[in-house]
């Protein structure tokens, strides 16, 4: 199996980077350490961007800008740090959903970059990063409805399955993580002239997270303009 980012993806944005970490036999039940862990992170994000709009935060503006270019508006469509930042800068709480899922949220809200995370466990085909067409669907967090996407949309997909519309904006009930999820995918997007080093400091924090927490294989990656894939 491999993850790979289509030339079109970087003929649109050459900076743009993945931190890639595959994690297999995850034991994804209550863990009282991770859900601290986002807990603390929610706290400290509180102070750092106190009186600040999530928009206004640097970091993000990067992510709308880029979303920009790509034709998709930011304001309609909110990239995932964006969306999480707005809830917590809004004291609208935050909630705890499962440990693996708790644990990117932690670690993109530390790095405040966009970090997300996939039940890879019944994978029959690779993960790519391209812009859709005809015949791709995607089915919304709790629904069955499939929607059909129009030509020229950034998604994450697995063959016409798309994983996640507008690139950054919202997952799709398939590949969603539940406890019962041994083995994930977590991507993390950045560009490589911008958030670069943030990037690795997730991927390198998450890494020891899931090595200290979870007792899994864990096999991790870089992903960009001159390596445009990563086999797992």
């Amino acid at each position: 199996m491999k993850f790979s980012v289509s030339k079109e993806v970087f003929e649109k944005m050459d900076n743009v980077c993945f931190g890639v970490i595959v994690a297999r036999g995850v034991n994804n039940k209550e863990n009282k350490k991770i859900a601290k862990i986002l807990e603390d992170n929610i706290a400290s994000a509180e102070v750092k961007f106190k009186d600040k709009k999530a928009k206004e935060i640097d970091e993000i503006i990067d992510y709308r800008n880029s979303l920009l270019k790509l034709g998709i508006n930011p304001n309609k469509f909110m990239c995932s740090i964006e969306a999480i930042m707005t809830r917590i800068l809004k004291k609208k709480g935050f909630p705890s959903i499962n440990p693996i899922v708790d644990l990117g949220n932690a670690v993109s809200i530390k790095n405040v970059v966009t970090l997300g995370a996939h039940d890879i466990g019944s994978l029959k085909d690779d993960i790519c990063i391209r812009f859709s067409k005809k015949g791709d669907k995607f089915i919304a967090f709790g629904s069955k409805e499939e929607e059909e996407l129009e030509d020229g949309e950034l998604i994450y997909c697995v063959g016409n399955e798309v994983r996640t519309r507008r690139w950054i904006w919202r997952q799709s009930e398939k590949g969603k993580i539940t406890e019962e999820t041994t083995d994930v995918f977590f991507p993390i997007d950045g560009f490589k002239d911008k958030n670069y080093n943030s990037v690795i400091n997730a991927m390198n924090e998450l890494v020891k997270l899931l090595e200290e927490n979870f007792d899994c294989q864990i096999k991790f990656g870089v992903v960009d303009v001159n390596n445009p894939e990563f086999e797992f």
